[in-house]
């Protein structure tokens, strides 16, 4: 069973106390739905019976008619697919008589509704949003790939959920570890991806096993997050304990020895503490030659009801990963070559890539009343690489390739502070939801590098560089397997401290007309870099601004919001962000961050009563504050860390996002985007204005179909489809003028595909089987770091989870 946050309304019966404000401030009826237990029942319907007027609960149970003249009414309160209950309510002198309706229904009932299907999340409360306000009401593009969805497509990474979210596009998978993810045109590093609000490394290829959800903020997200790029932010919300046992034990299995055992158990440990671990352990081959993977990872958390009103939540998780690096089959004289084929191995036989990785969460949500409501968290992480091997796979036209090693290793230390305050309250008869917050994280990373043995090294492809081994990749054979020694070189300590407090309304002028508020300030420290050698003295790079690096930026956000009806939104957002940069200016200071606006115009729909979503927006993201290298009197760039503010980069497309549960049984998803990023101004030596941007996708699509049988000797048979799309693309390097002028070409054109997916499976009681044949039509394509990483998309393969549930009650 799962939580009642997306499907709630779907199975609830109709239980819980409604409490009206006696005391309004405005012609009209204010109340709360809620439990017997006092949780909050969201997206319940309260309709006003004489006047046809209907509303939706929020998730604190709210909801108001406002404007309304004295009078006796009928309120029907309903939960979709149960009875209503009605009460008579009298509007006097702009005050309703206060009432209770008593339903029947406690919180820990509440917690097991079971969630299906991909229902809208435009009336449900989305976590990254952090006010605790709906979907429909954030004038903002939202996506949530719920814990159906990943079941059903077997989800094993968080790039396996993004397919089905439009717009967001794996750029890169930089040796076959490091995915690199775009929104909008711009990348999303780890300062853009979050897990349960917390910002998270993504360096290890992030586990799926413990997703509840992923949910997708677009645009610009600075007023809540502070230093993240424009395209997006990506906040994977983790599986909660439980007041009840249960739990899951399963199997997955599939080509090129795939094996995955998960086991997930929850209970109570006493009346206030609850519990939940999942662990699971991964070990799989490929279909590239040599490379192999071996994954161990447990996620144990506590849910602690300290009070009635104050719960606190732990969560802690574990990682180690060792797989081979894989650069893949490289470009031959900067272009990609099939000949190579899909399976070849170009790194050493010998290669490792070992990770370690621990994360510590803790929360604390206390409720002072129905209105005020307070979130404090803390998160801390520890990332450890290590990793031997060779990296750049850049061929000649005549097949020889230079194997040069490189040894690092890499210790990260990031800890994450927030607060956030929500409260609900009237002004002259006008709603308010504020949110005032502020957060801080800091990060320390050391990076270690080695000088590596030169004995046995040969000659290079150019006759006079010294490499490990000189390889022609069109005959193999002969390649060396010894691990030549390694001696430490050097190591670099770079630190980050952020920090941020910011503000938001969303002001309820009318049922119908809205308008959203906010502005945040943000402080960003970057100490100078520390390189420290073998005798541990510190290198001092020659004109390099002294002292530390600091950032300082508004971000202001305003919103209108138009809902005519309670099922549709329409929208129209003001939003500004900004970007570090490094170098420095003409007089060697540190060079500020671009401030990048966000103009965004959106359409939120409900249909079939929530059964279907269609949702769209279009947007521009303009940065007029570019940093470009200073060009000389001669027209030559003489130092490329001196910049100055001279460019502009336009970004922009259209999103459109279609989802729901058509009938019972039967789940969709569906969804196009369109991007154009380019460069609009530049100087005489900069990048070509009009290209489109390397990494960026302009054209991205997906669909999914599943349907569970539901009647007669098929019953629990379920069958589904999904398809995903991939348009043409740039990779490589932009060109510069220069380029241009010269007859040159840094572009790889990538071609377009698209990739099917099959599913089957059956349910019967407590077991499931599901199996899965990807790529059916093996489509072969590539993910392409700049040049030298290319590796290509998996071939037509097989994937199965066999599962047993059990629960208690």
């Amino acid at each position: 069973m799962k939580r009642t946050f997306l499907g709630l309304v779907l199975s609830l019966g109709l239980v819980g106390a409604i409490h009206l404000d006696a005391s309004a401030q405005s012609k009209g009826i204010h109340g709360r739905v809620k439990t017997k237990d006092g949780a909050p029942i969201e997206s319940a319907t309260v309709t006003i019976v004489s006047l046809g007027r209907s509303t939706s609960t929020s998730g604190d149970g709210s909801f108001h008619f406002s404007n309304l003249p004295d009078g006796t009414y009928t309120i029907r309160i309903k939960s979709i697919g149960n009875g209503a209950e009605e009460q008579t309510i009298e509007v006097k002198n702009g005050k309703a008589t206060a009432i209770n309706v008593a339903l029947n229904i406690s919180e820990s009932q509440l917690e097991q509704v079971e969630v299906v299907g991909y229902n809208s999340h435009n009336s449900k409360t989305v976590n990254v949003g952090k006010a605790g306000i709906i979907d429909r009401d954030l004038p903002q593009s939202v996506q949530i790939i719920n814990e159906q969805v990943i079941a059903d497509q077997q989800v094993n990474r968080l790039s396996d959920a993004l397919k089905n979210a439009n717009g967001v596009a794996m750029g890169a998978n930089r040796g076959g570890v490091n995915e690199n993810f775009y929104a909008r045109g711009y990348s999303l590093g780890s300062n853009n991806i979050f897990k349960n609000g917390i910002r998270t490394n993504n360096g290890a290829s992030i586990e799926a096993s413990t997703l509840e959800s992923v949910e997708i903020l677009k645009g610009s997200a600075a007023l809540l997050y502070g230093g993240v790029t424009g395209g997006a932010v990506i906040n994977m919300v983790t599986k909660k304990p439980k007041f009840n046992y249960g739990g899951e034990v399963s199997f997955r299995t599939g080509s090129y020895d795939f094996y995955k055992p998960t086991i997930d158990v929850y209970g109570p440990l006493s009346n206030n503490v609850a519990f939940r671990i999942i662990g699971t352990y991964e070990n799989a081959r490929s279909f590239r030659d040599v490379v192999k993977n071996n994954r161990t990872y447990v996620n144990p958390s506590l849910l602690i009801k300290a009070s009635e009103k104050t719960e606190i939540e732990i969560n802690g998780d574990y990682l180690k990963a060792s797989n081979t690096p894989d650069f893949g089959i490289g470009t031959v004289d900067g272009k990609i070559d099939q000949a190579i084929g899909r399976n070849r191995f170009l790194n050493t036989v010998w290669a490792y890539n070992n990770i370690e990785q621990t994360n510590f969460q803790t929360a604390l949500n206390h409720k002072f009343n129905d209105n005020w409501k307070l979130n404090i968290a803390l998160g801390a992480q520890s990332y450890n690489r290590d990793y031997y091997g060779a990296e750049r796979v850049q061929i000649q036209a005549n097949g020889d390739l230079n194997i040069a090693l490189n040894k690092t290793k890499s210790k990260e230390i990031t800890t994450n502070q927030q607060i956030n305050l929500t409260g609900k309250f009237y002004t002259s008869g006008i709603k308010h939801n504020l949110l005032v917050g502020g957060d801080a994280d800091q990060s320390d990373t050391k990076n270690f590098t080695y000088n590596i043995s030169s004995a046995g090294n040969v000659f290079g492809w150019d006759g006079k560089t010294k490499v490990y081994d000189l390889i022609n990749v069109f005959h193999p054979g002969g390649e060396r397997t010894d691990i030549p020694d390694a001696s430490f070189k050097n190591s670099t300590r770079t630190e980050i401290y952020r920090s941020g407090v910011f503000v938001q309304d969303l002001i309820e002028l009318s049922e119908k007309f809205k308008v959203l508020a906010g502005v945040r300030y943000t402080y960003q420290k970057t100490p100078e870099s520390r390189v420290l050698d073998d005798k541990g003295n510190q290198t001092i790079t020659p004109n390099k601004p002294e002292g530390p690096k600091i950032d300082k930026a508004w971000s202001p956000k305003f919103a209108l919001i138009y809902q005519p009806i309670k099922s549709s939104s329409i929208f129209v957002t003001y939003a500004s962000n900004f970007e570090a940069n490094t170098g420095y200016d003409r007089d060697y200071r540190s060079l500020g961050p671009s401030i990048i606006d966000q103009y965004e115009f959106g359409v939120k729909n409900e249909f079939m009563n929530g059964r279907l979503t269609a949702n769209a927006s279009v947007y521009r993201i303009k940065n007029n504050r570019f940093a470009q290298a200073v060009i000389s009197e001669d027209g030559s760039i003489k130092d490329n860390q001196m910049k100055e503010f001279t460019g502009e980069t336009t970004s922009d497309g259209v999103e459109v996002d279609l989802r729901g549960q058509l009938v019972k049984g039967l789940n969709i998803i569906a969804g196009y985007s369109y991007n154009f990023r380019r460069y609009t101004k530049t100087s005489d030596m900069g990048n070509a204005e009009g290209e489109r941007q390397v990494g960026s996708t302009p054209h991205t699509a997906n669909g999914t179909v599943f349907y569970t049988f539901q009647d007669g000797s098929v019953k629990g048979v379920k069958l589904g489809f999904s398809a995903f799309y991939t348009g043409r693309r740039n990779a490589g390097w932009n060109n510069t003028k220069a380029n241009i002028r010269d007859g040159l070409n840094r572009l790889i054109s990538v071609s377009p595909f698209t990739t099917i997916d099959f599913s089957a499976g059956y349910e019967y009681k407590n077991w499931s089987i599901l199996g899965k044949l990807s790529n059916i039509t093996n489509a072969f394509n590539y993910y392409i770091h700049e040049n030298y990483s290319v590796n290509p998309i998996p071939p037509r393969s097989f994937m199965a989870t066999l599962a047993y549930k059990f629960e208690k009650r």
